[in-house]
């Protein structure tokens, strides 16, 4: 008897939100730091744009002599259209383009744009197989798909899992790596971090800051808490789909307290979309059309593929044989 899986149909526009926001957060990084100080002058390493190696292909090094200013708003506009999420299978490979440029070549990229070129690789082959004018738009599957058909869902939900797993790693590297330090495995971490006068809060958020990392306890829970909410997002792939909502918010709010004590914006709002795909069942709908359910089928010969447009998928995990019940 040959075997099959039952395989979610992968381009939710929960995705399509996912995308938005790491575009967005690349995007944040071009326009509101001038040129002079992305491509500023390291000592050890010289005058940015770097363009040794395969960095040679950065937008930045293809620009021509006194065009990078030119350049930095090209790719303003490439974050742009992708965010706006007119047709993902034209816009996945320039994103990523842009990301990984900007990533390679400035004078001092941050996790924030690292992560961003990252995803925006991982989410190449899931673009180029989804067929919709905009990542807005819910998709609709009817009747027995086609071969073509099927082959671009199996690599559409196989790297939006490789995403997952990507995401699920890096907050396992994050939360474990940090027990390392003492600082963090005393519960006192927060304490410098909040306080450090190049990397702490800014001057209206700073009492606040202060008063709540003065108090052992509180400067203690301040420190272990964002531990747990990393392992958690982690685990979040083998949890039940009830407990991911809450791992989702968690994540978001403990993105937002960085940015609001750290500035890095643009590093949390690739984070969210990061959070996006990690926690929500692949597929997954943030919006749906109301027009949506007029738009089906009635197909007994592909029940799972009606389930699979109309929920995102009902499974809890993004790749396994039919009938599974794993989490």
């Amino acid at each position: 008897m040959k075997k099959t899986f039952d395989l979610p149909i992968p381009w939710g526009n929960c995705l399509g939100l996912a995308r938005t926001l790491i575009a967005l957060g690349t995007a944040a990084t071009l326009v509101f730091s001038k040129t002079d100080s992305l491509f500023g002058l390291l000592v050890n390493r010289g005058q940015a744009p770097y363009c040794d190696g395969v960095r040679a292909a950065s937008a930045f090094c293809v620009a021509p002599d006194g065009g990078l200013e030119a350049a930095r708003w090209v790719c303003v506009a490439v974050c742009l259209l992708t965010a706006s999420g007119w047709r993902p299978r034209f816009t996945c490979v320039p994103h990523w383009y842009v990301a990984a440029s900007l990533y390679n070549s400035i004078s001092i990229p941050d996790g924030g744009d690292q992560a961003a070129s990252v995803l925006a690789l991982l989410l190449i082959p899931v673009g180029l197989t989804d067929p919709r004018r905009w990542h807005w738009q819910p998709t609709v599957q009817t009747g027995e798909p086609s071969r073509g058909r099927a082959w671009s869902v199996a690599v559409g939900a196989v790297f939006t899992f490789a995403v997952q797993l990507q995401v699920a790693g890096v907050y396992f590297q994050a939360s474990v790596a940090k027990l390392s330090h003492e600082e963090w495995a005393d519960g006192t971490a927060l304490y410098y971090w909040g306080n450090d006068l190049a990397f702490g809060a800014p001057s209206w958020f700073a009492p606040l800051v202060h008063l709540l990392t003065s108090a052992p306890l509180t400067v203690a829970l301040l420190t272990w808490v964002p531990l747990f909410i990393e392992f958690g997002l982690f685990l979040c792939l083998f949890l039940p789909l009830r407990a991911r909502p809450w791992l989702l918010a968690a994540g978001f709010l403990l993105h937002l307290c960085i940015a609001l004590m750290m500035g890095l914006w643009s590093f949390a709002f690739v984070m969210w979309g990061a959070l996006l795909v990690l926690c929500n069942p692949i597929g997954r709908h943030v919006v749906r059309e109301p027009a949506d359910e007029e738009q089906r089928t009635e197909d007994p010969a592909a029940p799972e593929s009606r389930q699979a447009a109309d929920e995102g998928p009902s499974r809890e995990a993004a790749l396994q044989p039919a009938g599974s019940e794993s989490g």
